[in-house]
This record gives structure tokens, sequence and C-alpha cells, in this order.
């Protein structure tokens, strides 16, 4: 055989073998593009769960600014505040800093007093912890039974923010009155009023972190504000630029919280309810009847925890 038919033969082949890589990446392309948009797209239970966020949004933005309306969402800003104060404290602990207390005030402000720590990571966690905060709570409103998951872990948080704010009246206050509100979510309609509240939580405090990067770094520079901070310890940027960075993560945050959302709870509502009836059904409700005795038992330990705080 001739050198000029192997090499046409060659090339012939490696024709063939472009010709069927491309193919192959072509169908698995389509395949992933697919097996993506199936897990996104929403069914008519996380339809309505994408319906409601936006009323959130769209009436968190109308109170926001009205002078009196304002006052009903008051308790959930001190409440993202106090996100915001717990994640600076988190962040203290994990970076081995000594925290000294957590305050809240009632002109929505808060200040976190910790010693040693690392700053460059104290100081973004105010911000970006609270958001982060926010997209879970976004995530697991998509869900009855991870809606419960998340107050649960709230309320072990919420015991750490009482031990650290301990002196602070405000704090106790707010914290004790969401954890009223809560368990008293817990028992409507099966605990699908407690996903509505999570989700509500979730949407707020995403809200407020954007709005409050906007107002402090972008807007307006405010010179104590943890931007301000954190570019005279990084002195690479002005605090503007920070607060454009923070800005962007928590839109990613915020929109990573609905994504999971969407991918993780494709269950429909009576599929919720009835996985709902089997874990940590609300004590007195008809599937708590049926249910084992440790669920309920957990249930009264999480409220008499927070009780008993509140008698200290």
């Amino acid at each position: 055989m001739s050198p000029t038919v192997l090499q046409h033969a060659a090339r012939d082949l490696e024709d063939t073998g472009s010709h069927i890589h491309s193919l192959v990446s072509s169908v698995v392309s389509k395949h992933v593009a697919r097996s993506a948009e199936d897990v996104l797209r929403p069914n008519a239970t996380q339809r309505t769960t994408l319906i409601v966020a936006g009323v959130y949004i769209i009436a968190i933005a109308i109170l926001w600014h009205v002078p009196i309306l304002n006052k009903i969402i008051y308790p959930f800003k001190l409440l993202t505040v106090g996100f915001h104060e717990m994640s600076h404290a988190i962040a203290g602990v994990l970076t081995c800093a000594r925290i000294h207390s957590i305050e809240l005030d009632p002109d929505e402000g808060g200040a976190t007093s910790m010693s040693g720590g690392i700053p460059w990571i104290t100081l973004p966690a105010g911000y970006l912890g609270s958001s982060f905060i926010g997209a879970c709570l976004i995530a697991c409103g998509f869900d009855t039974n991870a809606s419960k998951v998340a107050v649960i872990v709230l309320g072990v948080f919420f015991i750490f923010t009482l031990w650290w704010a301990r002196r602070n009246l405000l704090t106790w206050a707010l914290i004790l009155g969401m954890a009223g509100l809560i368990i008293l979510f817990w028992f409507v309609a099966e605990s699908v009023a407690l996903r509505y509240l999570v989700l509500f939580i979730g949407v707020m405090s995403c809200m407020y972190v954007l709005w409050d990067v906007v107002d402090d770094t972008i807007a307006r520079k405010v010179n104590s504000s943890d931007a301000s901070a954190f570019a005279k310890i990084c002195g690479c940027f002005p605090s503007q630029v920070w607060g454009v960075i923070w800005l962007i993560v928590a839109f990613v945050f915020f929109a990573s919280g609905i994504l999971v959302g969407l991918a993780a709870f494709k269950q429909s509502t009576e599929q919720q309810k009835s996985d709902s009836s089997h874990f940590l059904p609300a004590p007195g409700s008809k599937s708590a009847a049926l249910a084992t005795s440790p669920d309920t038992m957990l249930i009264s330990v999480v409220a008499l925890t927070l009780g008993a705080f509140g008698l200290l």
C-alpha cells in the first residue's frame, strides 16, 4: 500500500474521530442542559412559593419607606441586624476571638465587641454571613421539613446570641419574641405557615443586606461601617469598591438560595404535608397523635429551653 493511501486513510480516520467527538460533545451538552433545565423548572408548588416570595419583595419594599406602616416589619429589621452581629460573633469564634458582647439598639443598629480574631474575616462576615443565612432560609422556605430544621438551627444560634447579649434587653426581647412566633407558626396548618415565615425571614434578611450595603458604602460613605474599617485594614480599595464586591456576593447568595430551593425540593404540597406529618409534627395535631413520642419531646425541649432562658 502506497504512503499516499495511508496518509488519506489516516486523515479520514482523524476526521471521523473529530466528527464523533463533536457529536458526543453535542449530545452530552444537550443532555446536561436539558437535565439542568428539568431540575430548575418549577413545579406547581414551587411556582406558588416563587409568587409568594415576589409578593414579599414588593411588600417589604413598600413597607420599608412608609413612615407608619414600616413599624410592621420593624421587628424583622432588628432580627436581620441580629443576624449581622451574630455572623460577626461566629466568625470571631472561628478565628479564636473572645466575644465580649452583642448589642442591638432601637435605631436598627448593632455592635459586636470582641478581642482577637482575624479582622480580614470578622469584618466582612457581618454582611456576607447574614446574606448567607438569608439564602439558606430562602432555600429551606421551599419545603416544610427543611423549614423545621432551619428554625431548630436558628434556635441553637439564638441561645448563643442570648448568652453574648445577656446584658442587652432589646436583644432578649427580640429573640424570645421571634422564638414564640416560630413556635406559634409551627402549630398553624400543620407547619405550612412556618414554611412561609421562614421564607419571609430569608427574603427580609437578603433584602436588608442589599439595602444596607448600598446605603452605608455606595450611596453614602459611613466612616463607621464595616466596609470602611475593612478598607483601612486592606488599603488596596476604598470602602465603595468593597461595598460593590459585597453587594455582588449578596446577590449571588440571594439567587443561589432560590436555585437551591428549586433544585432540592421538588415535593408537591401533598407530599410535603405527608412528609411533615412524620417529621416533628406539631403537638396536638392529628399526625402528632400517631407520631412517636421522641419527635414531640424534641419540640418540647426546644420550646422549654427558649422559655427557660426567658426566665433567667
